[in-house]
């Protein structure tokens, strides 16, 4: 399991500002070791970011390392009630002072996955999964979040075909009643997902 996943990165920090647009806005933010995607807008998170659509109400980036996704989405939609989780602290550490950097207000929040969100719930959850992290792991991500979907509430997952996206579709449409491929770029598959299977839960 990938320590950058999981904990409080043992590595040295070596924290470096980088600037990062997606959906015609840009932020700054600091990115650093033993977090996903230093320096820069990884590709999958951007392949996800381009296939949403208008985002609106409460919504959750799910693992949200230093904050890329959870940022360009506030700002492109200030509106929205956001939410960022994830369990590095050094990731929730930037999240909060990137937000902060870019006069942007969300809630960041230590969780594994949803342990410490209870009962609320999202009309989006939108992650790019720690896949090193296991499939074990990931899979209960998925999994969860149908117990923190308001109702029409819809998850948004991107995954790289030659790291199990086929196999995850095929997982994903056990558990809802729509699980569908909405994008493919470069390998980087977009999959929405809506209606919990209620004989599943």
């Amino acid at each position: 399991m990938a320590k950058q996943y999981f904990d409080t990165p043992d590595c040295a920090s070596d924290k470096r500002l980088a600037e990062i647009g997606c959906l015609g806005v840009s932020v700054k933010a600091y990115t650093d070791n033993g977090v996903f995607s230093k320096g820069e807008l990884d590709e999958g998170s951007e392949t996800l970011l381009n296939a949403l659509p208008p985002i609106f109400g409460a919504a959750l980036d799910l693992g949200c390392g230093w904050g890329a996704v959870g940022l360009i989405l506030k700002k492109k939609y200030p509106e929205i009630e956001l939410v960022m989780t994830d369990v590095n602290e050094r990731a929730l550490e930037l999240s909060r002072e990137n937000l902060a950097l870019n006069k942007l207000c969300a809630e960041v929040i230590s969780s594994d996955g949803y342990s410490a969100l209870e009962d609320r719930l999202f009309q989006f959850i939108i992650t790019n999964p720690p896949i090193r992290a296991g499939k074990q792991v990931v899979y209960r991500f998925f999994s969860e979040a149908r117990e923190h979907l308001a109702d029409k509430g819809k998850l948004y997952i991107v995954i790289r075909k030659q790291q199990g996206a086929e196999s995850a579709l095929r997982y994903l449409k056990e558990l809802y009643e729509t699980a569908e491929k909405i994008d493919n770029h470069k390998g980087f598959w977009v999959i929405e997902c809506s209606g919990a299977k209620q004989s599943e839960m």
